[in-house]
Protein backbone atom coordinates (compact mmCIF):
# COMPACT_ATOMS: atom_id res chain seq x y z
CA UNK A 1 0.00 0.00 0.00
CA UNK A 2 1.42 3.53 -0.69
CA UNK A 3 3.45 2.29 -3.64
CA UNK A 4 3.62 4.18 -6.82
CA UNK A 5 3.23 2.73 -10.72
CA UNK A 6 7.49 2.62 -11.27
CA UNK A 7 7.64 1.54 -7.34
CA UNK A 8 5.20 -1.74 -8.27
CA UNK A 9 7.32 -2.29 -11.91
CA UNK A 10 10.75 -1.82 -10.30
CA UNK A 11 8.83 -4.78 -7.65
CA UNK A 12 7.44 -6.83 -10.39
CA UNK A 13 10.50 -6.81 -12.17
CA UNK A 14 13.15 -7.43 -8.79
CA UNK A 15 10.51 -10.38 -8.05
CA UNK A 16 10.87 -12.10 -12.00
CA UNK A 17 14.69 -11.43 -12.09
CA UNK A 18 14.66 -13.78 -8.53
CA UNK A 19 12.78 -16.21 -10.22
CA UNK A 20 14.97 -16.16 -13.78
CA UNK A 21 17.86 -16.84 -11.24
CA UNK A 22 16.31 -19.33 -8.96
CA UNK A 23 17.49 -21.05 -6.97
CA UNK A 24 20.67 -19.07 -6.94
CA UNK A 25 19.18 -15.68 -6.10
CA UNK A 26 17.28 -17.58 -3.12
CA UNK A 27 21.02 -17.66 -0.80
CA UNK A 28 20.60 -13.73 -1.54
CA UNK A 29 16.95 -13.08 -0.72
CA UNK A 30 17.01 -15.14 3.00
CA UNK A 31 18.17 -13.58 6.40
CA UNK A 32 18.26 -14.79 9.82
CA UNK A 33 16.64 -13.19 12.71
CA UNK A 34 17.95 -14.42 16.28
CA UNK A 35 15.58 -15.27 19.16
CA UNK A 36 16.36 -12.22 20.87
CA UNK A 37 15.97 -9.96 17.63
CA UNK A 38 13.32 -8.57 15.22
CA UNK A 39 14.09 -7.14 11.74
CA UNK A 40 11.80 -4.44 10.37
CA UNK A 41 11.84 -4.28 6.41
CA UNK A 42 11.32 -0.77 4.21
CA UNK A 43 10.96 -1.34 0.84
CA UNK A 44 11.39 1.72 -1.40
CA UNK A 45 11.37 3.56 1.73
CA UNK A 46 8.30 2.36 2.63
CA UNK A 47 7.49 0.38 6.31
CA UNK A 48 6.15 -3.18 5.49
CA UNK A 49 3.01 -3.91 7.21
CA UNK A 50 2.47 -6.43 9.59
CA UNK A 51 4.77 -7.55 12.60
CA UNK A 52 8.61 -7.33 12.55
CA UNK A 53 10.26 -10.23 11.06
CA UNK A 54 12.13 -12.60 13.29
CA UNK A 55 13.13 -14.89 14.97
CA UNK A 56 14.15 -17.43 12.36
CA UNK A 57 13.79 -17.06 8.15
CA UNK A 58 12.41 -13.87 6.42
CA UNK A 59 12.44 -13.18 3.04
CA UNK A 60 13.41 -9.94 1.19
CA UNK A 61 14.46 -8.55 -2.03
CA UNK A 62 17.77 -7.36 -1.66
CA UNK A 63 17.60 -4.90 -4.70
CA UNK A 64 15.08 -2.68 -3.01
CA UNK A 65 14.37 -4.27 0.73
CA UNK A 66 16.56 -2.86 3.54
CA UNK A 67 16.23 -4.22 7.37
CA UNK A 68 17.22 -3.08 10.13
CA UNK A 69 17.56 -5.39 13.64
CA UNK A 70 16.28 -4.55 16.87
CA UNK A 71 17.72 -5.99 19.91
CA UNK A 72 14.76 -6.89 22.23
CA UNK A 73 17.22 -7.97 25.60
CA UNK A 74 17.01 -5.69 28.32
CA UNK A 75 19.07 -2.29 28.41
CA UNK A 76 20.82 -0.78 30.91
CA UNK A 77 21.24 3.53 30.87
CA UNK A 78 23.17 5.15 33.34
CA UNK A 79 21.75 8.43 34.10
CA UNK A 80 24.49 11.18 35.06
CA UNK A 81 24.59 13.46 37.73
CA UNK A 82 22.49 16.19 37.29
CA UNK A 83 20.59 18.95 40.00
CA UNK A 84 17.25 18.86 41.65
CA UNK A 85 15.51 21.00 43.82
CA UNK A 86 13.26 19.74 46.43
CA UNK A 87 10.66 20.78 47.92
CA UNK A 88 12.16 22.70 50.89
CA UNK A 89 14.58 24.38 48.75
CA UNK A 90 17.37 21.84 49.17
CA UNK A 91 19.67 21.68 45.78
CA UNK A 92 21.22 18.47 45.14
CA UNK A 93 22.74 16.03 42.56
CA UNK A 94 21.59 12.62 41.61
CA UNK A 95 21.91 10.14 39.14
CA UNK A 96 20.29 7.28 38.52
CA UNK A 97 19.93 3.98 36.68
CA UNK A 98 17.19 2.90 34.12
CA UNK A 99 16.45 -0.13 33.14
CA UNK A 100 14.43 -0.72 29.70
CA UNK A 101 13.38 -2.95 26.95
CA UNK A 102 12.45 -1.73 23.05
CA UNK A 103 9.17 -4.27 23.12
CA UNK A 104 7.70 -2.82 19.52
CA UNK A 105 10.27 -2.53 17.07
CA UNK A 106 8.31 -0.97 13.68
CA UNK A 107 7.11 1.86 16.34
CA UNK A 108 10.47 2.39 18.17
CA UNK A 109 11.81 2.90 14.47
CA UNK A 110 9.69 5.89 13.24
CA UNK A 111 9.54 7.41 16.07
CA UNK A 112 12.78 8.00 17.69
CA UNK A 113 16.77 8.69 16.37
CA UNK A 114 18.48 8.34 19.20
CA UNK A 115 17.00 6.22 22.15
CA UNK A 116 19.67 6.57 24.94
CA UNK A 117 19.35 10.36 24.61
CA UNK A 118 15.89 10.54 24.48
CA UNK A 119 15.33 8.28 27.74
CA UNK A 120 18.24 9.93 29.57
CA UNK A 121 16.40 13.66 29.21
CA UNK A 122 12.94 11.91 29.87
CA UNK A 123 14.53 10.21 32.68
CA UNK A 124 16.24 14.02 33.74
CA UNK A 125 13.19 15.95 33.53
CA UNK A 126 10.67 13.36 35.12
CA UNK A 127 12.89 13.04 38.34
CA UNK A 128 13.20 17.14 38.53
CA UNK A 129 9.51 17.46 38.62
CA UNK A 130 8.48 14.75 40.45
CA UNK A 131 11.13 15.54 43.16
CA UNK A 132 9.87 19.64 43.22
CA UNK A 133 6.81 17.64 45.38
CA UNK A 134 9.08 15.99 47.91
CA UNK A 135 10.96 17.07 50.83
CA UNK A 136 14.83 16.61 51.02
CA UNK A 137 14.08 13.90 53.82
CA UNK A 138 11.19 11.87 52.03
CA UNK A 139 14.09 11.72 49.04
CA UNK A 140 16.87 10.17 51.71
CA UNK A 141 14.22 7.53 53.73
CA UNK A 142 11.93 6.60 50.94
CA UNK A 143 14.15 6.32 47.84
CA UNK A 144 12.19 3.43 46.69
CA UNK A 145 8.90 4.44 46.49
CA UNK A 146 10.13 7.56 44.53
CA UNK A 147 11.96 5.04 42.35
CA UNK A 148 9.12 3.44 41.47
CA UNK A 149 7.10 6.62 41.21
CA UNK A 150 9.74 7.91 38.47
CA UNK A 151 9.12 4.06 36.98
CA UNK A 152 5.70 4.47 36.13
CA UNK A 153 5.67 8.15 34.69
CA UNK A 154 8.62 7.03 32.28
CA UNK A 155 6.34 4.21 31.40
CA UNK A 156 3.75 6.06 30.87
CA UNK A 157 5.93 8.04 27.97
CA UNK A 158 8.09 5.80 26.43
CA UNK A 159 5.19 3.41 26.27
CA UNK A 160 3.94 5.73 22.74
CA UNK A 161 7.80 4.86 21.61
CA UNK A 162 7.35 1.32 21.71
CA UNK A 163 9.89 1.21 25.03
CA UNK A 164 9.34 -0.88 28.06
CA UNK A 165 10.48 0.80 31.21
CA UNK A 166 11.60 -2.34 34.37
CA UNK A 167 12.63 -0.50 36.68
CA UNK A 168 14.54 2.79 37.52
CA UNK A 169 16.89 3.31 40.86
CA UNK A 170 18.31 6.47 42.22
CA UNK A 171 21.81 5.56 42.77
CA UNK A 172 23.61 8.31 44.67
CA UNK A 173 22.46 11.79 46.18
CA UNK A 174 25.33 14.14 46.49
CA UNK A 175 24.73 16.94 49.25
CA UNK A 176 26.18 20.23 49.08
CA UNK A 177 29.34 21.53 51.33
CA UNK A 178 26.50 23.80 53.76
CA UNK A 179 24.02 21.22 53.78
CA UNK A 180 26.55 18.35 54.96
CA UNK A 181 28.05 20.68 57.31
CA UNK A 182 24.52 21.56 58.71
CA UNK A 183 23.15 17.58 58.78
CA UNK A 184 26.68 17.09 60.84
CA UNK A 185 25.94 19.50 63.35
CA UNK A 186 22.51 18.45 64.05
CA UNK A 187 23.58 14.74 64.26
CA UNK A 188 25.89 16.29 67.09
CA UNK A 189 23.38 17.69 68.72
CA UNK A 190 20.88 14.84 68.99
CA UNK A 191 23.85 12.60 70.35
CA UNK A 192 24.57 15.03 72.99
CA UNK A 193 21.07 15.01 73.76
CA UNK A 194 21.03 11.68 73.99
CA UNK A 195 24.25 11.26 76.31
CA UNK A 196 22.80 13.45 78.62
CA UNK A 197 19.27 11.44 78.81
CA UNK A 198 21.41 8.43 79.60
CA UNK A 199 23.06 9.95 82.42
CA UNK A 200 20.37 11.80 83.97
CA UNK A 201 18.40 8.01 83.69
CA UNK A 202 21.38 6.73 85.35
CA UNK A 203 21.41 9.22 88.57
CA UNK A 204 17.98 8.82 88.73
CA UNK A 205 18.92 4.80 89.17
CA UNK A 206 21.82 5.20 91.36
CA UNK A 207 19.83 7.61 93.76
CA UNK A 208 17.14 5.08 93.38
CA UNK A 209 19.31 2.33 95.01
CA UNK A 210 21.20 4.77 97.43
CA UNK A 211 17.81 5.39 99.28
CA UNK A 212 16.19 2.16 99.41
CA UNK A 213 19.95 0.88 100.77
CA UNK A 214 19.37 3.59 103.09
CA UNK A 215 16.21 2.63 104.20
CA UNK A 216 17.41 -0.77 104.54
CA UNK A 217 20.76 0.29 106.80
CA UNK A 218 18.75 2.38 109.41
CA UNK A 219 16.63 -0.28 109.85
CA UNK A 220 19.17 -2.94 110.72
CA UNK A 221 22.04 -1.39 112.97
CA UNK A 222 23.72 -4.30 112.86
CA UNK A 223 23.78 -4.27 108.78
CA UNK A 224 25.47 -0.44 109.22
CA UNK A 225 28.07 -1.90 111.35
CA UNK A 226 28.87 -4.58 109.15
CA UNK A 227 29.22 -2.10 106.00
CA UNK A 228 31.41 0.21 107.83
CA UNK A 229 33.88 -2.61 108.10
CA UNK A 230 33.85 -3.27 104.90
CA UNK A 231 34.73 0.00 104.16
CA UNK A 232 37.50 0.08 106.20
CA UNK A 233 38.23 -3.08 104.58
CA UNK A 234 38.41 -1.25 101.08
CA UNK A 235 40.85 1.54 102.76
CA UNK A 236 43.08 -0.29 104.07
CA UNK A 237 43.84 -2.50 100.49
CA UNK A 238 44.88 0.46 98.52
CA UNK A 239 48.71 1.20 98.02
CA UNK A 240 50.58 2.61 99.35
CA UNK A 241 48.56 1.31 103.21
CA UNK A 242 46.62 3.98 104.68
CA UNK A 243 46.66 4.39 108.57
CA UNK A 244 43.23 4.40 109.65
CA UNK A 245 41.65 5.59 113.47
CA UNK A 246 38.32 4.15 113.88
CA UNK A 247 35.96 5.60 116.06
CA UNK A 248 32.85 3.83 117.86
CA UNK A 249 29.71 4.02 115.47
CA UNK A 250 27.02 6.21 118.07
CA UNK A 251 29.91 8.65 118.40
CA UNK A 252 29.96 8.61 114.36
Amino acid sequence: PGLGICEWLLTILSFLFIIMTFPISIWFCMKVVREYERAIVFRLGHLLPGRARGPGLFFFLPCLDTYHKIDLRLKTLEIPFHQVVTKDMVTLEIDAICYYRLENASLLLTTLTSISSSIQLLVQTTTKRLLAHRAFSELLLERKSISQEIKVALDAVTGCWGIKVERTEINNVQLPAEVRQSLAVEAEAQRQAKVRVIAAEGEKAASESLRMAAEILSGAPAAAQLRYLHALHSLTAEKPAAFILPLPLDAM
